[in-house]
C-alpha cells in the first residue's frame, strides 16, 4: 500500500532536543546516519539556509518517502542506501573528510512498525521477516527460528530481548518446528510466547514484545556493530563537532554510555593494576550527564517517545 506523504508523518523523537545540541550554522556539513523519514534532517536543513546534510538508510521504503519530503532542499540534501556502519565509507565517496556533526535515532521507524507486510510488529499478521534492509540477503527471523538450536535461540531472546522465560519459549518454538510447524508469521509467534509464559495482570506490555525486539536485534546486528560506528562517527566530526544519539531500549542505551565514557577518557581497567593498560584517552566531552528524555507532553502526543533516551558529546581532539 503506498504512502500518504501528508496523512503519515513520522514524529520524530527528541526534535528540539537534537537541534539544539547539533547548533547548525550556515555552511556546516551534517550526517543523519539513520535517516529514516526524514524529521531530524528536515529540522537540521530548516536552521540554516547553507547547511547540508548527508542522509543514510538501509531501508528504500525509507528512503523514498524521506527524498519526497526533502525534496525542496535540493542540492542540500544528498541521501545513500547504506547501513549506517558504512559511514566512513559514504564520506569517502562524496570527497568529505569531516563533519559538524551527527545525529542517528536508532529506534525502529513508524514506517517499519506500521508495515502490514515486514514483520516487525505483532499487530498485523504478517510473515517474520524483520529485515530493516530487504533487498539484503541475510537471514529473516523466521529462518532463524527455523535453523538455530533450542539453546542459541534462548540465548538471543535472553540476552538481546532480557526475557526471563526465554528458555520457555525458545522449547515451544523448537517443539512445534519439531511437529513440523516451524513458526513463519507473526500472529503465530505472539500466539506461542504468550501460551508459553502467560499474561499477568500487572503487565504493561505484551508478553512477546521482549521476543520481537530480541530478533529483530539479532536479525539485523544493530548491537555488534553500534560501539564501531560511535567509534567512527566521533573520528570523522571536526573539532568542536557533536554527536547525537537516540536509544530505545537499556542494550543500546548501555553500549552507547560506557562507549562515550571510554572515549571521555574513563579507565577500565582492574583497579589493582598500578597503571592504566586500556589506552583510555579524552577525546570527547559528555554533554549529558545524564541522557535526555522525552517530556510527558512529547509522550503524550508521541507514545513511542517513551522509552526514548538521548546521549550527546563533543569532540576534543
Amino acid at each position: 500500500m503506498p504512502i500518504n506523504i501528508d496523512e503519515n508523518i513520522h514524529k520524530s523523537v527528541l526534535l528540539a532536543e537534537t537541534v539544539k545540541l547539533l547548533k547548525p550554522q550556515a555552511a556546516e556539513i551534517f550526517v543523519d546516519a539513520t535517516l529514516g523519514l526524514g524529521g531530524h534532517a528536515e529540522a537540521i536543513l530548516s536552521d540554516s539556509e547553507k547547511t547540508r546534510v548527508l542522509g543514510i538508510d538501509q531501508d528504500l521504503e525509507a528512503i523514498e518517502f524521506a527524498k519526497r519530503r526533502l525534496e525542496k532542499f535540493g542540492d542540500r540534501i544528498q541521501i545513500f542506501h547504506q547501513n549506517f556502519s558504512n559511514i566512513k565509507q559514504v564520506l569517502a565517496k562524496v570527497g568529505i573528510d569531516k563533519i559538524d556533526g551527527l545525529i542517528a535515532d536508532l529506534g525502529v521507524s513508524s514506517l517499519q512498525f506500521d508495515s502490514q507486510s515486514r514483520g516487525f510488529s505483532f499487530r498485523f499478521d504478517a510473515p517474520l521477516d524483520m529485515r530493516m534492509n530487504t533487498d539484503s540477503d541475510t537471514e529473516t527471523a523466521a529462518d532463524l527460528l527455523a535453523t538455530l538450536s533450542e539453546f542459541e535461540i534462548a540465548r538471543i531472546i535472553y540476552e538481546y530481548g532480557e526475557e526471563r522465560l526465554s528458555r520457555r519459549i525458545a522449547s515451544r518454538i523448537v517443539w512445534k518446528r519439531e511437529q513440523g510447524e516451524p513458526i513463519k508469521r507473526t500472529k503465530e509467534l505472539a500466539a506461542l510466547v504468550e501460551k508459553a509464559i502467560g499474561s499477568g495482570k500487572k503487565d504493561k506490555i505484551h508478553p512477546a514484545t521482549r521476543t520481537f525486539q530480541a530478533l529483530r536485534i539479532a536479525v539485523n546486528g544493530e548491537l555488534e556493530i553500534l560501539e564501531q560506528f560511535i567509534r567512527d562517527s566521533v573520528e570523522i566530526l571536526k573539532k568542536d563537532g557533536r554527536l547525537v544519539l537516540i536509544t530505545f531500549h537499556s542494550l543500546e542505551d548501555r553500549i552507547v554510555k560506557h562507549t562515550f565514557q571510554k572515549l571521555a577518557g574513563k579507565c577500565f581497567c582492574p583497579p589493582r593494576l598500578p597503571k592504566c593498560v586500556c589506552g583510555a584517552s579524552k577525546e570527547i566531552e559528555i554533554l549529558t550527564r545524564k541522557p535526555i528524555v522525552p517530556t510527558e507532553a512529547e509522550i503524550e502526543e508521541n507514545p513511542r517517545a517513551r522509552s526514548a533516551k538521548l546521549r550527546a558529546c563533543l569532540k576534543l581532539t
